[in-house]
């Protein structure tokens, strides 16, 4: 057991779209990303997708609405929802996965996920 500074985290890398598993909760990753642009819209058959808000604003775009999200806030898209996360300027969040879901709910697309 250890405790995780998430500002010191972030700190060591400046990539977008590219999560970093942090810790691990049950069968779960939580991670650590950085949003700029437009992720591509896509769904998550078997689970749903956790985001919080460190920093920035982000907008979550699910089905037929958009979200606005800014720190402190959180939303959950429920399995198989079709959504796309998105941020006109650089954004910090947490993510909350099973381990092993690919963050682009395709495998073959999906980013690593290094630990750090």
């Amino acid at each position: 057991m250890q405790k995780v500074n998430l500002a010191e985290k972030l700190a060591q890398f400046d990539s977008h779209w590219d999560p970093h598993v942090v810790a691990d909760y049950n069968d779960n990753e939580v991670m650590l990303v950085k949003f700029q642009g437009e992720f591509p819209f896509h769904s998550h058959p078997d689970t749903d997708d956790f985001f919080l808000v460190i920093e920035g604003e982000v907008l979550l775009d699910v089905e037929d609405k958009t979200l606005t999200l800014g720190p402190g806030e959180l939303a959950v898209v429920p399995r198989g929802k079709v959504h796309r996360p998105r941020a006109l300027r650089e954004a910090k969040v947490l993510l909350i996965e099973p381990r092993g879901v690919p963050n682009t709910g395709d495998a073959a697309t999906a980013a690593p996920k290094p630990r750090i």
